[in-house]
């Protein structure tokens, strides 16, 4: 019995170690990984029932950790279980990544009932990991009905996680009048709940104002879901405030997407995103593991940076040495 096929039927037993072990095998850039990481997503079952996925997203500073750490409770409470994938920046410089999401939900992280896994971005645009699809599925076949996942922030490239999810949630803080200003139109029309956090103490009337602006935003918009109009809820997820209000609307939104038989066209399209994105990856990585290609790659580079070839054209050129190569190697197993 193969890792992959060992780690799978772990995971169909609910071990919690086997899920944490799944996910590291799925995640490592090691070639002498790739096989097993193969034959675990090919061996593992699909649960009854998919889990209801939900992404959050929000600017640094909203509070995205500690609505998570509130919901996530309330919701264990409700009998639900529990899976978090938080996404960290990785470094430019140095590719590493802090992963501090635990210490920032030390509550649930410490349940029996939650997971809570942190992942580096691995330079990955879309406030997502590379492999954040693959987690999802590994948590549902392990048990969880409720998966959250929370991006790095919020800006242009912050749509990927929209296209992994059942509902959209954005995150923001009190002033979102002047977040509003430097967040994309895309980000405001893919939300399917907004939340204004920190609407307590001396913030309440400005949170109050920011939903107000918020409201008037959205009404200018059209939404991505048929007959459903986008709610602006203000909350206090450090006092609990409007947590449960929240979750209500998520779960009224869940049961909107069911009752119109969206939830599978929406499944559909996430599978859809998720094989346009496997393939782009893989042929990326086809093209940057050849030692020829890499020289060409390297040549055309050269001559972009030089301002003798503008992007577009050099990318032309390096897809056809791809292409062409490809043909020759074709032509030699024929």
């Amino acid at each position: 019995m193969s890792v992959g096929e060992a780690l799978a039927q772990a995971i169909e037993k609910k071990d919690r170690r086997a899920l944490a072990q799944a996910i590291t095998l799925v995640e490592s850039a090691q070639p002498a990984h790739r096989a097993d990481a193969d034959a675990l997503m090919a061996h593992l079952k699909s649960p009854p029932e998919t889990a209801f996925r939900i992404g959050i997203t929000g600017p640094p500073g909203a509070g995205k950790s500690t609505l998570i750490e509130a919901m996530g409770q309330r919701l264990i409470g409700e009998g639900h279980r529990l899976a978090v994938l938080t996404i960290d920046p990785s470094s430019r410089i140095s590719g590493g990544s802090i992963l501090g999401d635990k210490t920032r939900m030390p509550t649930l992280s410490a349940d029996p009932k939650a997971f809570v896994r942190p992942s580096p971005s691995s330079g990955i645009e879309g406030g997502v990991s590379r492999h954040t699809q693959e987690a999802i599925l590994l948590c549902e076949a392990c048990g969880f009905d409720r998966v959250l996942v929370e991006t790095v922030g919020v800006g242009q490239s912050e749509l990927r996680v929209a296209q992994m999810t059942d509902v959209f949630v954005l995150l923001l803080a009190p002033s979102a009048g002047d977040e509003l200003q430097g967040i994309k139109r895309g980000v405001m029309e893919l939300a399917d709940v907004i939340l204004i956090n920190k609407s307590d103490g001396d913030l309440r009337a400005a949170a109050q104002r920011a939903a107000a602006e918020c409201l008037a935003s959205t009404g200018l918009m059209k939404t991505q879901t048929p007959d459903w109009t986008v709610p602006v809820l203000n909350i206090s997820a450090l006092e609990g405030d409007g947590i449960a209000q929240a979750l209500s609307e998520l779960e009224r939104f869940h049961q909107h997407l069911k009752d119109r038989g969206l939830i599978d066209l929406r499944r559909r399209h996430q599978a859809s995103e998720a094989l346009t994105t496997s393939i782009q990856e893989a042929l990326y990585d086809a093209a940057t593991g050849d030692p020829n290609l890499n020289r060409e790659l390297d040549r055309v580079r050269k001559l972009v940076l030089s301002g003798n070839l503008t992007p577009r054209l050099a990318a032309a050129r390096f897809v056809d040495q791809f292409t062409a190569r490809i043909g020759k190697s074709n032509d030699r197993t024929t």
